[in-house]
């Protein structure tokens, strides 16, 4: 992929809403394979087509209707799976609300979410199953409770309904294909992941994802042949919008991962072309790469054979498939390009994966935006940058300070309709057209969008400097020994003034790797030595200057952030 600054956007098919995208698709694409998914760990992909997907969403969705719960909100719990997707759109394509929900959520929480959620039935997995019958015994609100692994002998099974759904069809139940959308109605109630606070409800239409999926088509190639790997949950607007929706908008299909311990395995079997994840998994797969190869003792070779290759590839020849098969192998020999979501990666290990013939690039966004705000395009990027602005959508920083640097605001269709009973922080997050998204950036000169960091997350010195924890994060996360940190600002005894401090989870392994078995206080000293090194490349109002050693990972969402507030 060779940087081409004035490539023309790509052209994409108009969509109206997602019922005309699913049956638009299928009109071009319907013999083509949309899902491949296995019935049981360890076996075979099967192959799933547009058409047969298309039959079991209108099945199902019949079968809700014939249930009574038109127009209600109906909740979806479960890994990534075939069943999750029709649910998903046998729900909003002419039933109800979907309200889709984290599956990793403690009872409690997950509870508090269908009663917020106003939730009239919820279609789940087995692996949610005692989790459920608990809060069934509770809520007396949800009419139906739907398992998706029941077989159909089960009352209102995901199997039976299915079942049911395509006899009413036969019958001429036109209820659920007949049935009109209204493209700018909340029709879809996503629970933000609440990194900082509370989740937040955000109400989408059926407009904003169509928008957003065209917009988003229109930086980077996606065709019928791709085969997208969904790893991330399909709950987060980034894994539902881009990793399920737009390989049915383009004619593409989907390959399930069986689970994170699997992903390896996943790959080699699938094989895709794509993958969408956020940065720790992919930094997690190069690490292991440079890992192996260091174990047969040829860094040094593949290294070299980079040079050569980066060389001949700015000369237009292109012969990094072929000396990097192996490696290319380990990620099922296909894989064309990885776009990465949910959180800043680091610049150099986006350059190394491209050396070795795997282009990568950064997007921005947030559930607020269906999730797209700013893209690097496939021929034209900045590693270190979230991207620039896309057809139809618009991007500003209010309030710059003498850096450039001030909150990004995000314009467009893509942008919500608002937060569910929550007016108070509506008003807030949406003003005169724009959306204050909380974070902080700038932009360069050719106009890519850097993101600094949380508005709530910025940490102010006595003096009225500001320090954005992010960067730090960064720069002590790049230390071997260290697996993750967090950087934020403590009192002094005298509680007349403030300092840096920092959270640091040791990566156990390389400590051992490196220095064999040291006390806690070896270890600590260790990781401080490590620490101001990294204070010599900052100014001194930066520096940290007391850590505290940890040896539980830091809580986090499902999309790997820290949920700084419950940070003790």
């Amino acid at each position: 992929m060779r940087m081409n600054k004035k490539a023309p956007f790509y052209e994409t098919r108009d969509i109206k809403d997602l019922k005309d995208m699913l049956n638009s698709s299928c009109e071009l694409y319907g013999d083509n394979v949309a899902f491949l998914q296995k019935d049981k760990p360890g076996g075979e992909y099967k192959e799933i087509r547009f058409n047969e997907y298309k039959r079991d969403v209108e099945a199902l969705g019949t079968a809700l209707i014939s249930l009574g719960l038109k127009d209600k909100n109906i909740a979806v719990i479960g890994e990534n799976r075939y069943e999750w997707a029709v649910s998903y759109l046998a729900v909003v394509n002419g039933t109800g609300t979907v309200v889709p929900l984290d599956k990793e959520l403690p009872e409690a929480e997950l509870e508090s979410l269908i009663n917020r959620g106003e939730v009239s039935a919820i279609i789940y997995s087995k692996k949610k199953k005692e989790q459920i019958e608990n809060i069934k015994k509770r809520i007396d609100t949800v009419k139906y409770y739907i398992p998706m692994d029941e077989d159909e002998t089960v009352e209102n099974s995901y199997k039976n309904l299915i079942k049911k759904g395509a006899e009413l069809l036969n019958d001429g139940d036109k209820s659920f294909v007949d049935a009109k959308i209204d493209a700018k109605k909340p029709l879809i109630m996503l629970f933000t992941s609440g990194t900082t606070e509370q989740s937040k409800a955000v109400l989408l239409c059926h407009w904003n994802i169509a928008y957003d999926m065209m917009c988003a088509c229109k930086s980077i190639v996606v065709n019928p042949e791709d085969r997208f790997f969904s790893v991330l949950p399909l709950h987060h607007t980034y894994e539902c919008t881009a990793g399920f929706l737009i390989p049915l908008y383009r004619g593409a299909s989907v390959a399930y991962c069986e689970g994170l311990r699997y992903v390896s395995q996943n790959l080699k079997e699938a094989k895709p072309t794509m993958i969408l994840a956020v940065p720790a998994l992919f930094e997690n797969m190069y690490k292991k790469v440079w890992e192996t190869v260091e174990k047969k003792g040829k860094t040094k070779l593949i290294k070299t054979m980079i040079k050569i290759s980066d060389a001949l590839y700015a000369c237009g020849i292109n012969v990094k498939g072929l000396l990097f098969k192996q490696i290319h192998e380990n990620f099922g020999g296909n894989l064309r390009i990885g776009i990465v979501g949910a959180a800043a990666m680091d610049k150099d290990v986006i350059a190394g994966f491209r050396s070795l013939g795997i282009h990568m690039i950064q997007g921005y966004g947030l559930t607020e935006c269906s999730p797209l705000a700013a893209l690097n395009r496939d021929c034209y990027y900045n590693d270190g940058a979230a991207g620039r602005e896309v057809p139809g959508i618009k991007l500003k920083i209010d309030q710059p300070n003498a850096e450039g640097i001030g909150e990004i605001c995000v314009q467009g269709d893509n942008v919500m309709l608002g937060y569910y009973k929550n007016e108070e922080a509506t008003k807030k997050a949406l003003k005169d057209g724009w959306l204050h998204t909380g974070d902080l950036g700038y932009f360069d000169e050719d106009g890519f969008l850097f993101i600094t960091g949380r508005m709530k997350n910025v940490l102010i010195t006595k003096n009225g400097k500001n320090v954005y924890p992010e960067e730090l994060e960064s720069l002590i996360n790049k230390v071997e020994i260290i697996k993750e940190s967090m950087v934020y600002q403590q009192e002094n005894e005298q509680k007349d003034d403030t300092f840096l401090a920092a959270i640091i989870v040791p990566d156990f392994d390389k400590v051992k790797e490196k220095f064999g078995e040291i006390s806690d206080e070896e270890l600590k000293e260790k990781l401080w030595e490590e620490v101001k090194g990294v204070n010599k490349q900052l100014v001194s109002y930066k520096y940290i200057k007391q850590i505290e050693v940890r040896k539980e990972e830091l809580e986090k969402t499902t999309t790997l952030k820290i949920k700084r507030y419950l940070v003790k």
